[in-house]
């Protein structure tokens, strides 16, 4: 369940990214840096990286049960 919540939500920052970055390879400038997500079940840290057109995603974490 905690990986198809982190898919679903990394699907929606990459569309956000898009949006915002029309064309990643010519950005210049800092990035946001390391963001956390929360999502049912536990939270994860990813990075949008607009030169690279990626978001990568760096560490899941679930909620202790």
């Amino acid at each position: 369940m905690l990986v198809a919540e982190v898919e679903k939500r990394a699907d929606e920052l990459v569309r956000a990214a898009a949006a915002l970055h029309l064309d990643g390879t010519v950005f210049q400038g800092a990035g946001d840096g390391v963001q956390t997500a929360l999502v049912p079940g536990g939270m994860f840290l990813h990075l949008t990286v607009a030169r690279h057109e990626c978001v990568y995603i760096l560490q899941v974490s679930a909620w202790p049960t």
